[in-house]
């Protein structure tokens, strides 16, 4: 990554986490739907950036969310596990593009981007929800908090991630 790619990174992780601790933790709609934002980092995150250091810094950015809203990892968890399918979701959301180097998720097709979103968020939501749940009689509880806070989530998402793309003419 370059020095320019380092400041882009450090700032979005930074305010991702600060959105997500000030903001968005603090809305609760009929208990069981909370909007989560923060996982986008891991889905912008460069391709050709270090696969390494991306599962590294989900598992920093998992546990930062969970030391501020106090979850025991459930976070960090989830974030590890999105970065850890991140290739194979990307395989199969954009296909040779992405095999042959050759996508930016910002200027992929609108309907890609969402799919992409829509699988990402829905493996971190069940993965999360799981985990804080852990508990298969509350298998429906665990079904319509991913669903609910799910579309919530994705929605969010693909609201900012269209709000900062920048489209080459």
């Amino acid at each position: 990554m370059q020095n320019n790619e380092i400041l882009v990174n450090s700032v979005r992780f930074l305010v991702l986490v600060f959105v997500q601790v000030l903001l968005l933790n603090q809305i609760n709609i009929m208990g069981y739907v909370n909007p989560f934002l923060y996982p986008l980092f891991i889905l912008v995150f460069p391709l050709n950036g270090n696969k390494s250091l991306l599962i590294l810094l989900s598992f920093v950015l998992g546990l930062t969310i969970d030391m501020f809203g106090d979850s025991g990892g459930v976070h960090a968890a989830a974030c590890v596990f999105i970065a850890w399918i991140r290739p194979v979701m990307l395989r199969s959301s954009f296909g040779v593009s992405y095999q042959l180097n050759t996508l930016k998720i910002s200027t992929a097709p609108l309907s890609k981007q969402i799919g992409y979103i829509l699988l990402m968020v829905f493996f971190h939501h069940v993965v999360l929800f799981s985990l804080e749940i852990f508990n298969l009689n509350r298998i429906l509880l665990i079904l319509k908090s991913t669903l609910f806070s799910g579309v919530l989530s994705a929605v969010l998402m693909v609201c900012t991630v269209l709000l900062f793309s920048r489209k080459s003419a």
